[in-house]
């Protein structure tokens, strides 16, 4: 039986510019070949410069015409972050839409950013936070929507708090929980400082549920030399269009919150089908592990000191 197909309308972007991080494949690629066909010009910050081209070229290749650059980043490293946000800065453009999606998913291994962090918490959390800060001005002056793109995998699990980088006893897929938990506390935390101080900044998260995308695909750079059983089986589900979304319904929450006129700040969109793992997006009820105002000031606070980005209120 043919799979109904899924999508949403993407509003007119025409003069907006949008950041997206991770967009180099999957997801990513996707998100930004959509917004590109609405108008928006898009900024793909990769770190793959070969897959960078691939990217553009497809883009191209989809939306003739289509206003897209690269620039260059790796959000593992906090120097590479920074550079970034200068180069941005000199450019002295507005910032009207930024889609932190770039992440990776639990390496065998423990393994370390360029500055010593665990590397989910370091590259799916940390090297965002400190992308927001030092974009900071830029999002302000385009009163821009940042989405942040968490996982099913933050609605359970904590934040080790008395070893935030996993030094004793590893748990590759409780870190990666952790990693999407304190992602989801920025991104809500943002908002929250945004209405108070006036940034004019509007902060909300996604999720894509679960779709064969490449989180869980052979990547050699994390150890993973062969496809996961976990990929494999959602690969196999998702073609037959049981529960599970495709690559191209993972982009739908994230599309929307980033760019439907009614999206919510604060607010957390994901797939409506059974169990969030698939179907077409809307607003979900936030994840318990989302909900603790505390939690949110802690990790805020936390990243300003490890990143050494401090955010200030005016």
């Amino acid at each position: 039986m043919p799979r109904t197909r899924i999508d949403i309308t993407v509003p007119d972007l025409s003069g907006k510019r949008a950041v997206v991080t991770g967009a180099s494949d999957g997801m990513g690629l996707g998100i930004a070949t959509r917004l590109a066909a609405a108008g928006a010009e898009v900024i793909m910050p990769v770190r793959s410069p070969r897959k960078g081209e691939a990217a553009i070229a497809a883009i191209r290749q989809a939306v003739p015409g289509a206003n897209v650059s690269l620039r260059s980043l790796d959000l593992s490293s906090l120097d590479s972050v920074a550079a970034l946000g200068e180069d941005l800065r000199g450019e002295g453009r507005p910032i009207h839409i930024l889609i932190n999606n770039a992440g990776v998913m639990t390496p065998p291994d423990r393994q370390t950013t360029a500055d010593g962090f665990e590397l989910q918490f370091g590259t799916n959390h940390l090297g965002h936070f400190a992308l927001v800060g030092h974009l900071l001005p830029l999002l302000r002056a385009g009163r821009a929507r940042v989405t942040s793109q968490i996982s099913i995998a933050a609605r359970r699990g904590t934040i080790n708090w008395d070893d935030l980088n996993w030094e004793r006893g590893y748990h590759g897929q409780r870190a990666y929980s952790q990693s999407k938990i304190a992602f989801g506390l920025f991104g809500l935390e943002l908002d929250r400082r945004s209405k108070a101080h006036g940034w004019g900044i509007t902060s909300n998260l996604s999720h894509p549920g679960v779709a064969p995308t490449s989180l869980l695909a052979a990547r050699p750079e994390l150890g993973r030399s062969r496809d996961t059983p976990q990929v494999r089986l959602i690969r196999a589900l998702s073609a037959r269009g049981i529960l599970l979304g495709t690559v191209e319904t993972a982009k739908l929450p994230a599309l929307m919150a980033a760019t439907a006129p009614d999206a919510k700040a604060g607010t957390l969109y994901g797939p409506s089908g059974p169990g969030g793992l698939g179907g077409p997006p809307a607003e979900q009820r936030m994840y318990s592990p989302l909900r603790s105002t505390d939690d949110a000031v802690r990790v805020w606070e936390i990243s300003e000191q490890l990143t050494k980005t401090a955010i200030p209120s005016a």
